[in-house]
């Protein structure tokens, strides 16, 4: 199944309505799609260098909208649906506990999560859920998501193809290392 969803998704950068597409897919991706916006971005840029910036604007708004979606789902449904699943694995207390300390590092859940290949969904729904403040998830989502769009964008648009392999292959990698490298610096001074 996840497969076909690739497929699909990939076949949508060639239509007319590509940069619509990407907009549905960047929003349903930050709160319910598996299949990252990069797999319809990609090619786009490819396909269209000069409009790389606009591409990745596109990509940038519709996942930042579609994780205010994925917000008002941890916010309104974890109370019913979050609450049972909770109660029925006997977790019901730990939630709490949880929700505290991710509110003390929300940010930094929200900014890795964004930047790096960790579904993003998951930040986005939970931060609802813990009632992480509205105004820094926003900011945050907006400062991650447009980090790692404009990136993958200004890359291909310099670079073109011969970038595509390393940004397909490894560039979440090096998000990922970056990125815990900066939330442990910042850490390493508020505790050192």
């Amino acid at each position: 199944m996840l497969r076909r969803l690739y497929d699909w998704t990939m076949g949508l950068a060639g239509h007319r309505h590509a940069m619509w597409a990407l907009f549905g897919v960047s929003f349903i991706e930050s709160s319910v799609f598996p299949i990252p916006p990069d797999v319809l971005m990609i090619p786009m840029v490819l396909a269209r260098r000069e409009k790389a910036f606009q591409i990745a604007l596109v990509c940038t708004i519709g996942s930042v909208l579609g994780a205010l979606l994925g917000y008002w789902i941890g916010a309104t449904l974890m109370d019913s649906v979050g609450q049972w699943v909770l109660t029925a694995y006997g977790k019901e207390h730990a939630f709490e506990q949880l929700s505290a300390r991710f509110n003390e590092y929300g940010l930094w859940a929200v900014l890795f999560a964004g930047v790096t290949p960790f579904p993003f969904k998951v930040i986005t729904i939970f931060s609802g859920a813990t009632g992480l403040s509205l105004p820094v998830f926003i900011l945050t989502s907006i400062f991650a998501r447009g980090l790692r769009f404009f990136i993958v964008a200004g890359l291909l648009w310099k670079y073109g193809v011969p970038i595509r392999d390393f940004i397909e292959n490894r560039l979440g990698l090096v998000f990922t290392i970056f990125t815990v490298c900066l939330i442990g610096g910042f850490l390493s001074l508020r505790y050192l």
